[in-house]
């Protein structure tokens, strides 16, 4: 077997690693429902995930009527991350494929990595509750370098590459924030097909496009 070409492989979490739109929607629809608005069908809220829960709930009110003032705003965010905390993983799971992908990087000596513009305490209680905490060498959340450090910025991929002690990384991804992030990096995304993508999966910017995880080990090792 060639030596795998990547020493790190990091994975944004919603829409890429985890399809967590059944628990966000539900987290959202709390949220939004204390102001009175409709439910949103859990699968249009796809549309309105990434870039991290505010971002989400500002879409969220937007669809259903407008945003509120900002001082509700700041109380509707804390409302759906304390739904969500407690409710975190009654539907969510890896995408197909997923388990037997992680395993074979492992196989392989690849070091793996979470970077999700999820709080990171969200992340780190979500991938324990679904019982793969051990596959991880780090967990970087949108809060965990302080303000304004989260993708697209580069900072939490540096971060990555720094906690796993250096050598040639790949991310995986599904919206413009990690691709975005991945090209002021310096280093290849790869896209999903499947996520929760906020452009059309080739007009991301990615180094490549997968449309089942059986393919992301072939596409990283061609990824040369």
């Amino acid at each position: 077997m060639n030596r795998f070409p990547f020493e790190i492989v990091g994975f944004d979490l919603d829409g890429t690693l985890l399809d967590t739109h059944g628990d966000l929607a539900a987290a959202v629809n709390f949220a939004t429902g204390l102001e009175g608005r409709p439910s949103i069908p859990s699968a249009e809220v796809r549309d309105l995930i990434g870039g991290g829960a505010k971002v989400m709930l500002a879409r969220a009110l937007e669809v259903t009527g407008g945003m509120v003032s900002e001082a509700r705003f700041e109380e509707l965010h804390r409302a759906l991350i304390a739904f969500y905390e407690d409710n975190i993983a009654h539907h969510t799971r890896l995408f197909p494929g997923g388990e037997a992908m992680l395993d074979g990087l492992a196989t392989r000596g690849a070091k793996i990595a979470i970077v999700t513009n999820k709080l990171e305490r969200l992340a780190v209680r979500l991938i324990g509750d679904l019982g793969l905490s051990e596959r991880f060498y780090t967990v970087i959340g949108g809060d965990s370098l302080g303000p304004g450090r989260a993708k697209p910025r580069p900072d939490m991929l540096n971060a990555m590459i720094a906690r796993g002690g250096g050598g040639r990384a790949a991310f995986v991804g599904d919206t413009t924030y990690d691709t975005g992030a991945a090209l002021a990096a310096g280093i290849p995304c790869v896209v999903v097909s499947f996520g929760f993508c906020d452009l059309p999966p080739a007009e991301l910017g990615g180094s490549a496009v997968i449309d089942h995880y059986d393919a992301l080990i072939p596409t990283l090792e061609a990824l040369v």
